[in-house]
């Protein structure tokens, strides 16, 4: 009989999670991580404020639903928008990906697959594809529609694993989105039989997911090696064959056009199209700065807007950096200040210290101090100096608080770093402490369901216990009776819970006066007249 058990999950290790019995429940580790993704979903696009318990009261009306947790940032406790939800048993895992998929959480579609494991095959990409011209016109009540009909178009070609309608952040659609299947082949052929057809009235382009550090390395090509030049500040007078006439003059031009507006005006701008790099080359090293009917052309490589928006923000992020670590150590932040400080009498407070470059009391709208500014020293010993003599110094009736300016990212960082190490702290000790639900280390605590008693019921019905939970007990055995405690007898005296007999020594018989006998309360009370 014992040998039966013992052999099964040897020969057939993928019978072993569903067969009955109480040997899986309590399988190694290994084998349970092994059997989970049966019973495990990837639920995403979820709202921020999505919970483990609005989840449970959508998933459990499935099936019994064994642990759901919502990934959250490590630091700032924000959820990621993603979340896993563990079945009991894999039936219940397919009624709620046919069921709820695309369905609406806080009026946003969730986004439900089979939980993946192995990161290497999430990350390889394999059977993606990639579909753009999708209909832009998709609202909010709209995305399950529109996802339901991408979903079905594709599912005649294999597996999908999951399907995705890119959106901004007001939820309108981007006009692309993705389709992963669970093999290449129906990738393949998907790609295959949908580019270029009609799907909602406008034809659409599908192809293979190129994963982004792909795509930039590609770009950085196409940079190299561009044909198309943009040219702007061109003056209202210049006609399009001027235009192409001097761009003619630096290569073979196959196409040039000047933007006009719906009057026929020109919008100052225009584009030229060269048969090679070399020639675009050249004519944006000679054209550009040249001077055409009074006015400086602007010539240079032809860019996407998402393109030019990356460049401008890098730049601006560049040139705040730069502006940073200029004032970085000589710039000073001083708060509690008195509702009459002006930045005259705050520089006053500080010139003793050493070159003030700027001094300044923020104020609102209607001019009135925030009560807090900024004093920016020429070095950064004069600044040391300041915030060592000036911090908690009395003006007025306020001490200030004098110290180093930082950014506001930096000092939101710095806060919720400390937040999360008291937060740390009290864990452990917790821990230490053997209170239940205290975790170490861990991505968050898991929500379980409440069992038959009311209470939740812990990871053990995983099949493990959780740590730094003792086993309940009862206080008494089950009859109610106390330890080493006889019963009483019956119409006896019920002593306390967890008190001990002893013997009492009988009581000296007391004289009672008429009516005070307990067991004659009929007798006549005298009473004064």
């Amino acid at each position: 009989m014992s040998s039966a058990p013992e052999t099964a999950p040897i020969v057939q290790p993928e019978a072993a999670a569903p067969a009955p019995g109480p040997t899986p429940a309590y399988n190694p580790p290994p084998q349970h991580s092994a059997a989970s993704p049966s019973a495990s979903l990837y639920v995403g696009e979820l709202d921020p404020t999505v919970t483990e318990a609005m989840l449970f009261e959508i998933f459990n009306m499935i099936g019994p639903v064994a642990s759901i947790r919502v990934c959250r940032d490590a630091v700032t406790r924000r959820s990621l928008g993603y979340a896993y939800v563990n079945y009991l048993n894999a039936a219940d895992g397919e009624r709620a990906l046919e069921q709820l998929n695309y369905s609406l959480i806080k009026n946003r579609p969730c986004r439900i697959m089979w939980s993946q494991r192995d990161p290497a095959l999430r990350k390889t990409g394999q059977g993606n594809i990639f579909i753009k011209n999708l209909d832009e016109q998709i609202d909010n009540k709209a995305w399950p529609t529109i996802h339901t009909a991408l979903h079905d178009t594709f599912a005649a070609f294999g597996n999908v694993l999951s399907c995705k309608v890119a959106t901004d952040e007001q939820g309108r659609s981007r006009g692309y989105g993705f389709v992963h299947y669970e093999t290449a082949e129906a990738a393949e052929s998907a790609i295959k039989a949908v580019n270029g057809m009609l799907l909602n009235d406008k034809k659409v382009y599908v192809g293979h997911h190129i994963s982004r550090k792909e795509r930039q390395s590609k770009l950085e090509e196409m940079k190299a090696r561009f044909t198309n030049v943009y040219v702007k500040n061109i003056d209202a007078s210049v006609t399009k064959e001027e235009f192409e006439e001097l761009f003619n003059r630096h290569g073979n031009v196959t196409s040039a056009v000047v933007q006009l507006d719906e009057h026929g005006n020109s919008k100052g701008f225009g584009f030229v199209n060269y048969e090679t790099h070399d020639e675009a080359q050249r004519a944006v090293d000679n054209l550009h700065d040249f001077e055409l009917n009074g006015k400086k052309l602007f010539v240079t490589r032809a860019q996407k807007k998402a393109e030019r928006e990356e460049e401008l923000r890098k730049s601006y992020e560049q040139a705040k950096m730069e502006r940073l670590s200029k004032y970085a150590g000589v710039n000073l932040y001083i708060k509690n200040l008195e509702d009459d400080i002006d930045d005259e009498r705050l520089r006053t407070e500080f010139e003793p210290f050493g070159t003030i470059t700027s001094c300044k009391v923020m104020r609102d709208e209607k001019g009135i101090s925030k009560g807090f500014g900024f004093v920016c020293f020429s070095s950064p010993d004069e600044a040391t100096k300041a915030v060592a003599d000036m911090n908690n110094k009395m003006i007025g009736s306020k001490p200030l608080y004098v110290s180093l300016a930082q950014r506001r990212e930096i000092r939101r960082q710095q806060l919720e770093s400390q937040i999360a190490q008291r937060n740390q702290i009290r864990m452990q000790q917790a821990a230490a402490a053997g209170i239940p639900g205290a975790y170490i280390n861990g991505p968050g605590p898991m929500y379980y369901p409440p069992g038959p008693n009311g209470y939740a019921q812990g990871r053990n019905m995983m099949g493990y216990g959780q740590p730094g939970m003792m086993p309940p007990r009862p206080r008494y055995p089950p009859s109610g009776q106390v330890p080493n405690m006889g019963m009483p007898p019956y119409g006896g005296p019920h002593l306390p819970y967890g008190m001990p007999s002893y013997p009492r020594p009988p009581r000296p018989p007391v004289a009672r006066g008429p009516g005070s006998s307990p067991t004659n309360p009929t007798a006549p009370i005298p009473r004064s007249n």
